[in-house]
C-alpha cells in the first residue's frame, strides 16, 4: 500500500512543527525495546500486525468496493453486516461492550440498512473526508441504542482503519492521549467524535510516520504500523 514520503500541505503548519524531537525520540527508542528490528521485527509482525492485516485482507476479498456495492443494491443488508461484525471480531481491536452495543444497534432491519449504506458511504463514496465522517457520525448516532452508545471514538473509526488502514486510523482515547503527551503533540482531544478531533489524530500519524521514515526498518506501510506504535507508547501491556 502506498504512503506518503513526507507531510502533505494539510499536515503542516504550526501543529505539525511544534513537536518534542526529544519525545519524538524517547517514543522510537521504547518501541525498540520490544521490537529492535523496527515494523521489520518478526516477533512485531506476529504480536502486533499480522492480526489486524488479516482482519484488512479479510475484508478485501469480502467487502471490496465492487462486492459491496453489489450487496447494496441486491438489498442484502444483513449479509453486510453478518460480513462486518464477523471481520471485525477477529480484529481484536473492539472491547467486549463496544462489539455488543454495535450488535444491538444493527440487529433491527432498518438498522442494518443504514449501518450498511453509511458504512459503504464513509469508506467508497463520493464527497470530501469532512462531510463523508459527519455524515458518518449522523449514522450512527441514529442507530438504535440500548445499553451503551454506538457514537464512541472505537467505534466510530475500527471500520476505517480494518477497510482502509492508508487512509484512516483507529482510535483509541485512552492510550492515543498517553502516547501524544509523551511525544510532545497537543491532540486537542474532544470526547465526543468530531471531525476536527479527528484531522488532530490525522495529522499526529502523519507526523510520526514523518519521523519514523528517518529510520531504517520503521518506514510504516500503512495505519496499521502507526496504530501499533502508538499502542506501544500507551498500553499498559508495554510498561516496564
Amino acid at each position: 500500500m502506498a504512503h506518503p514520503a513526507h507531510l502533505s500541505p494539510a499536515f503542516t503548519g504550526p501543529r505539525a512543527s511544534n513537536i518534542n524531537y526529544f519525545g519524538a525520540a524517547r517514543a522510537r527508542r521504547k518501541f525498540e525495546l520490544y521490537y529492535p528490528a523496527g515494523f521489520d521485527d518478526p516477533v512485531y509482525q506476529v504480536a502486533e500486525r499480522s492480526v489486524k492485516e488479516r482482519a484488512h485482507l479479510e475484508w478485501e476479498s469480502e467487502l471490496s468496493p465492487l462486492a459491496y456495492r453489489r450487496m447494496l443494491a441486491r438489498g442484502e443488508h444483513s449479509r453486510i453486516v453478518d460480513a462486518v461484525l464477523r471481520i471485525e471480531q477477529r480484529s481484536s481491536l473492539l472491547f467486549s461492550f463496544e462489539k455488543m452495543a454495535l450488535r444491538d444497534a444493527v440487529g433491527t432491519a432498518a438498522g442494518g440498512r443504514l449501518f450498511a449504506v453509511a458504512l459503504y458511504a464513509f469508506l467508497y463514496g463520493r464527497g470530501s473526508p469532512q462531510n463523508k465522517f459527519d455524515a458518518w457520525l449522523g449514522a450512527l448516532s441514529s442507530l438504535p441504542r440500548r445499553q451503551a452508545r454506538v457514537l464512541s471514538w472505537p467505534l466510530v473509526t475500527v471500520f476505517g482503519q480494518i477497510a482502509r488502514p492508508d487512509t484512516h486510523l483507529f482510535f483509541k482515547p485512552t492510550v492515543t492521549r498517553k502516547a501524544a503527551r509523551a511525544y510532545g503533540f497537543d491532540l486537542d482531544y474532544e470526547a465526543a467524535p468530531s471531525w476536527p478531533a479527528y484531522r488532530a489524530l490525522q495529522t499526529f500519524a502523519a507526523i510520526i510516520r514523518r519521523d519514523l521514515d528517518r529510520k531504517p526498518g520503521f518506514r510504516a506501510q500503512d495505519m496499521i504500523d502507526i496504530q501499533s506504535f502508538i499502542w506501544v507508547q500507551g498500553s499498559a501491556e508495554y510498561e516496564p
